[in-house]
């Protein structure tokens, strides 16, 4: 009688499908990243020149690559800053209701569904200058004198902003529904004991439900920011990066550099930097919110 494949082996047949389309899709990619980002690539030449560190020393010197990464920085952090007030907000909120918040939960979700590029789209028309919904509204309300009182998307001081608004319309539902998954495992007596011990609102939520919720907003704060970090069609649909190099950040500068400028070199550097810099955002991240093993 023949014997059974060993557990290990059929585990590792498994997991060799997953395996292949990791090294075909993203390791290759990576490594090709890499290489690039070494070499001055002329495309239409056709011809690879080996520069060495150069394309790094020219990113990381250069002014339009600061400015986009900290408006990277602030896209991210205005982004990340509302989702995870307004998910909080409402996942506690849900949490009251209980039961009786299953219909308003399912409606909540909705913006989850429909696609960056439609949402940016959407935005655009809401938004834009002169004719746009929000403006018409805000006018007939009283509030503006005119609908081009206010260029949502023309303005360089607020454009960054206003292209943030349909980032956070899609995604403030996918932070409250990580928030309110992990307020179910809040133990509902200690709850209960803090309540009878005289503790408000504010401070259970400071001192009790906050701290035990560090995990899931680590993972939720993470996944998020580095979502937002690495924004790009809702921004290139509403924009493409203006006003003024306003809204342009570093994905549309990377986009930019290696279509309109045609360096895959600089772009791949560019690139790589990026990576490298939201690999260690994202460590910091969990060892000072999560702060595994400790108490």
């Amino acid at each position: 009688m023949r014997r059974g494949i060993p557990d290990r082996t059929f585990a590792l047949l498994l997991m060799l499908p997953a395996a292949l389309f990791l090294a075909a899709f993203v390791l290759w990619p990576l490594i090709t990243l890499v290489v690039n980002s070494f070499y001055n690539i002329a495309p239409l030449a056709g011809t690879r020149t080996f520069v060495g560190l150069d394309n790094y020393r020219a990113a990381l010197s250069s002014s339009a690559f600061t400015s986009a990464a900290l408006r990277t920085v602030v896209y991210a952090v205005i982004v990340v800053t509302m989702e995870f007030t307004l998910g909080l907000g409402t996942a506690l909120l849900f949490n009251a209701l209980g039961d009786r918040s299953r219909v308003l939960r399912t409606f909540f979700l909705y913006p989850l569904m429909i696609a960056p590029v439609v949402a940016g789209i959407l935005w655009r028309y809401l938004l834009i200058d002169n004719f746009g919904i929000v403006n018409h509204l805000l006018t007939k309300a009283g509030i503006l004198s005119s609908p081009s009182e206010i260029s949502w998307l023309s303005d360089p001081h607020i454009a960054l902003f206003s292209v943030s608004l349909p980032d956070i319309w899609l995604t403030t539902s996918f932070m409250s529904l990580i928030l309110f998954a992990g307020l179910q495992t809040v133990p509902p007596d200690l709850i209960e004991a803090a309540r009878i011990d005289g503790a408000g609102p504010v401070r259970m939520l400071a001192r009790i439900i906050l701290p035990l919720l560090r995990p899931v907003i680590a993972v939720a704060l993470v996944v998020r920011g580095i979502d937002a970090l690495k924004a790009f069609d809702i921004i290139l649909i509403q924009t493409h990066g203006g006003p003024q190099d306003a809204t342009q950040v570093l994905s549309l500068l990377i986009y930019n550099t290696m279509t309109s400028f045609s360096e895959p070199g600089l772009a791949s550097a560019m690139s790589v930097i990026f990576l490298v810099v939201m690999l260690a955002v994202a460590f910091f991240a969990i060892r000072l919110i999560w702060r595994p093993g400790r108490r």
